[in-house]
């Protein structure tokens, strides 16, 4: 069977790789693998605005149910929230239906545990693996079959959390919000002004169709315009599922994760809240990022890409602090996964507590330059065998060597190849990148 789930869940087009029959598998397969050797069993749902989820949300909790374990429905919530609600009702887990920043027609299925922290590998292959003998599954009847309850008041417990980790008022903030028409629509808006914030609002209005269009952490023209219309202190672009949030400084400029883990981990060593005085961002994380942290003593350490990697290695190294440059990060002593709206309540506190404005926060950075192309391929697998593409890439690294580094990887949602190349001239890396997507394009696109 082919594998079904990458860096972040099962994702596919909606209805048709991602079908109604894959979800009702899956979950009558996460329910078999995830759920306790007691009775009462439980686990969480929520979803984002899109279309398709009425679909993938009815079939998956048919097959949960089928499995005798009861499921609690909050609606349409952020991604984090599901894993901050699945502990806060002691669920056996908990399972998100989005397809985070792609588009519209696209959608997925991620699971949390009890603990808040997204699947292992080996139990995501637990997973998959029974999906393969759904027929052989244990379908209880009469009264073992599990229950459905419809629960979307449990999102105020969450609202009520993420005002928790602010300690301050926000009278006289002006804030401008980029909601991405998904599920930070109906929360974010809300809860900066009940802070006491100026809110002003764009894309906010999800009809399951307008989810990302143009909009969003992808989109992020739009925030800085909105920025410069409000004359905003600062603004935030959520993505699809507010699990992330790039941001803008009040002169339009983009301030992406690994400026916010600088300033953000400097902040909070400052503080004594970095144990063990380290930040943990990824392969990708840029070198100015590691300087920064290196000339206050504390160190980078780097995980495989993906918000759930660095989650693991920030449990393994006891760290409060991680994330992409994508905007997805990680504030330990809050949640276990990327939160968009705790990442803009953090930055706010540091903004406050420091009394300084966002751009000279991001002044503590010196981001070196970094190209980052996409290929689109056939099949994303098999590249690191193909020597016609090993020689490309050993070419760039051998161009920038002791002054740059290289790095390729797939795409863990989609199948695109990405090739990266970071250094001090920007016209070396574009011939690098260059000359390596043109032999990925000739071999696999």
């Amino acid at each position: 069977m082919q594998r079904l789930f990458g860096t972040d869940g099962v994702r596919g087009v909606a209805n048709t790789e991602l079908s109604a029959n894959l979800a009702l598998r899956l979950g009558a397969a996460a329910a078999y693998v995830l759920r306790s050797k007691h009775e009462g069993a439980k686990i969480l749902v929520g979803r984002d605005p899109r279309i398709s989820g009425d679909v993938l949300e009815s079939a998956l909790a048919a097959g949960v149910c089928a499995l005798g374990v009861d499921i609690h429905l909050v609606g349409v919530v952020p991604t984090p929230a599901v894993a901050y609600l699945a502990r806060l009702i002691d669920a056996d887990a908990g399972i998100v239906i989005s397809a985070s920043h792609n588009p519209m027609r696209d959608n997925g299925i991620k699971f949390f545990g009890p603990d808040g922290h997204k699947l292992s590998d080996d139990i995501e292959a637990e997973i998959e693996a029974q999906v393969g003998r759904f027929d052989e599954l244990p379908f209880p009847d009469g009264p073992g079959v599990g229950r459905m309850y419809r629960a979307p008041y449990l999102v105020e417990r969450y609202v009520e959390h993420l005002k928790r980790t602010f300690p301050h008022r926000l009278d006289g903030v002006s804030i401008a919000i980029d909601c991405a028409n998904g599920s930070a629509s109906d929360i974010a808006p809300h809860l900066f002004a009940d802070l006491g914030a100026a809110v002003a609002v764009i894309n906010a209005q999800p009809d399951g169709a307008n989810i990302n269009r143009d909009s969003g952490a992808l989109h992020t023209d739009r925030i800085r315009k909105l920025v410069a219309g409000t004359d905003a202190t600062i603004g935030f672009s959520f993505d699809g599922d507010a699990d992330r949030a790039i941001l803008s400084d009040a002169e339009g400029n983009l301030i992406d994760g690994d400026h916010v883990m600088a300033f953000c981990g400097l902040h909070m060593a400052e503080q004594g809240r970095l144990p063990g005085n380290v930040v943990v961002g990824t392969v990708m994380s840029n070198i100015g990022l590691e300087l920064a942290l290196k000339n206050a003593g504390i160190e980078l350490a780097r995980a495989a890409v993906g918000d759930r990697y660095v989650s693991e290695e920030m449990r393994r190294r006891g760290a409060m602090l991680g994330g992409e440059k994508s905007g997805h990060l990680i504030f330990g002593e809050y949640t276990k996964t990327g939160d968009g709206m705790i990442t803009a309540l953090q930055v706010l506190n540091v903004m406050l507590e420091s009394g300084k404005s966002l751009s000279e926060l991001a002044g503590q950075m010196e981001e070196f330059p970094q190209l980052l192309e996409s290929v689109p391929v056939r099949d994303r697998t098999g590249w690191e065998q193909n020597s016609e593409i090993q020689a490309a890439i050993h070419a760039g690294e051998e161009r920038l060597k002791g002054k740059g580094r290289v790095f390729v990887r797939a795409s863990g949602t989609e199948k695109l190849i990405r090739v990266m190349a970071e250094g001090p001239d920007m016209d070396e890396l574009r011939t690098v990148v260059g000359d390596i997507c043109a032999v990925v394009k000739r071999a696999l696109g």
